[in-house]
This record gives structure tokens, C-alpha cells and sequence, in this order.
């Protein structure tokens, strides 16, 4: 595809930005890209990146943003979109090439190539993506908090199940369809949780930190704890998932996460969701870990109580922009 030179006024003694977009990375470009991505994950934490292994971004188109021939900066397009079929976007900058200008020439160029209903993440709400926000009119639409606790000393007791539901852990092979049809109920109204496949899930499944033992199903006989569900069917489930140990973040140790509690609606009001968490934080605490982290909506206040009572506090903040 052809390149673009960016428009915006720089000094004559600054390089000129030259921004191309690319439907795949090639093997130099990707190694380019990595080199980026663990640049700014040395300064800013973020990106989940590694030396080795996938990029973490997925599918869609790639902006990079080269001046005097090296990569300044990068985006990606997401253009399937979420849930509600809005495109979503990555931005980084290069640490050693901020202040430039550069991140305010790839946002306007990204936001020239997507649709009206584009957002674009800041990972850790930094103050520059809230600058080049407000220059260019884009709104502060989503919160998405990443709340932290110490497994020392935390309260955290047997989980008490509603009446007639029972606790197990997943079963690969067979238990698949019935956790993608509890998401989508209990997830519906989540730009990207509520549209995990069952294509997506197996995937999971051959990723290297997946374990069944850390993936908890609760399940009822029929009208049990006022449900509808038939025998044994499942109507929650809490997927933990441990970190390795990264020099970067957490004091270099590895730290688990509550990576996702879905409880079917019809299940709601009898606390599943609190006695499914603690049966994950348990789990958590028995491997050893030190540290538990979770992601949850700013906006999500059930859960938020929940998780601040079982003492979580916050550690960082996402947000998106939308155009």
C-alpha cells in the first residue's frame, strides 16, 4: 500500500513522520514492532509483550510511523470491532521519540482511516493520551480498572454455595459449549467478553498458562437456588489464570488474576458471584501466589463492592477514547 506524509506543521529541524498502513506484518516489520512494544513496556509497564512468542495485538490493519527511516510509533485497527461492532485501536510511541508530535500525527491519521464509532485504548490512562485527546475532541467513554491484593493476610473464607448448587472444575471436552452459553447470558451488555466462540475457547485450551484445575464451574439441579437450569447444568463459572514471573511488573514475581466470574442472570441474587470468586482466590492463595489482580468495569458497582470487600484495592486504570 502507498505511504502518506503526515500534514501537521513540525520544525524544520525535527523528521517528518512518513505513516503507512499494512494489512500483515512482515518478518522484519513484526521484529520491528516487538523491539517498539517492549520499549515502552520497560517505561510504562504496558504492553503484555514478550521476547518471544505472538504480538500481543490481534487481526486488522497496521499503522507504522516511521521518521528518518526507524519506527517511531505504531497502531492497531481492529476493524471486526467489539461486540457492537465498533473498531478499536492500539497506540504506542516509542519512549525515546515522545513529545515529538508523533502521537498526535498517528491519532489523527488513524482516526482519518476508521469508522465514525472508533475507541482507542490508553493502557494506564496516560497523561499524554489525555492530552492528544482533548486536542483532537475525543470523548473519555470507559474505564476499565485493574484493582490489586496481597494474598497475606487476606480474608478469605470457604465460599458458601447457595442451596443446591454444587462446585467442580472444568472438564476439557465437554464442558465448552456450556461455559459460551452462561458468558453470553451473563455478558451481553461487554463490548468484548460477551462474544468469546466456542472456536476461542478451545484455542484457550492449548495456551500454555490455561489449567482446568484453576477453572471453576458451579452448577444446580433444576429450580435449584430459583434457577430454571436443567440437572447439573452450569450456571457460573470463575476462570483463574496465573502470570509467570515478569522483572517488570509485580516485583518480578508471578501473580494470578481473576480472569473471568460469569454467573448466568437467572442464577443472580443468591451470592454465586462472591462464593465463586473466593473459591478462585483460595485456589490462588494454595499454589502459592503472593499477589491477585482482576479487571472489572469502573462503572460495574455489584462488583466493585464484592471485590473491594474481599480487599482489592485499585492499581491501575485503562480507559477508552471514542472519536
Amino acid at each position: 500500500m502507498p505511504s502518506c506524509r503526515a500534514s501537521c506543521p513540525r520544525r524544520s529541524f525535527e523528521p517528518v513522520l512518513e505513516t503507512v498502513w499494512v494489512e500483515r506484518l512482515d518478518e522484519a516489520a513484526s521484529r520491528e514492532v516487538r523491539a517498539l512494544l517492549l520499549a515502552a513496556r520497560a517505561v510504562d509497564g504496558r504492553p503484555e509483550v514478550s521476547e518471544g512468542g505472538p504480538l500481543p495485538f490481534g487481526d486488522g490493519l497496521h499503522l507504522l510511523g516511521r521518521a528518518d527511516g526507524q519506527l517511531v510509533g505504531y497502531a492497531q485497527l481492529d476493524t471486526t470491532g467489539d461486540s457492537f461492532g465498533r473498531q478499536v485501536a492500539e497506540l504506542i510511541v516509542d519512549p525515546g521519540h515522545r513529545r515529538r508530535g508523533f502521537g498526535t500525527e498517528l491519532t489523527r491519521t488513524l482516526i482519518a482511516k476508521a469508522d465514525r464509532k472508533l475507541r482507542i485504548w490508553s493502557h494506564g490512562d496516560h497523561p499524554a493520551a489525555a492530552r492528544i485527546a482533548e486536542r483532537e475532541g475525543l470523548a473519555r467513554v470507559r474505564e476499565l480498572l485493574i484493582m490489586h491484593v496481597y494474598v497475606e493476610g487476606a480474608d478469605w473464607p470457604e465460599p458458601t454455595l447457595p442451596q443446591g448448587v454444587s462446585l467442580r472444575t472444568f472438564v476439557t471436552g465437554q464442558d465448552e459449549q456450556e461455559v459460551i452459553d452462561v458468558n453470553a447470558r451473563a455478558f451481553e451488555w461487554h463490548p468484548e467478553q460477551g462474544s468469546l466462540t466456542l472456536e476461542e475457547l478451545r484455542a484457550t485450551e492449548n495456551e500454555d498458562w490455561f489449567d482446568p484445575a484453576g477453572f471453576f464451574l458451579a452448577c444446580a439441579p433444576a429450580g435449584a437456588g430459583g434457577t430454571d437450569t436443567a440437572d447439573g447444568r452450569v450456571i457460573g463459572f470463575h476462570w483463574t489464570k496465573v502470570h509467570p514471573a515478569d522483572p517488570d511488573s509485580f516485583g518480578g514475581e508471578p501473580v494470578g488474576e481473576v480472569y473471568v466470574v460469569g454467573v448466568d442472570p437467572a442464577a443472580h441474587g443468591g451470592g454465586l458471584g462472591r462464593a465463586l470468586t473466593l473459591a478462585g482466590l483460595r485456589h490462588l492463595r494454595e499454589r502459592g501466589l503472593r499477589q491477585v489482580i482482576l479487571y472489572v468495569e469502573s462503572d460495574n458497582a455489584p462488583a466493585l463492592a464484592v471485590y473491594s470487600r474481599l480487599g482489592f484495592t485499585r492499581y491501575a486504570v485503562d480507559v477508552q477514547y471514542a472519536a
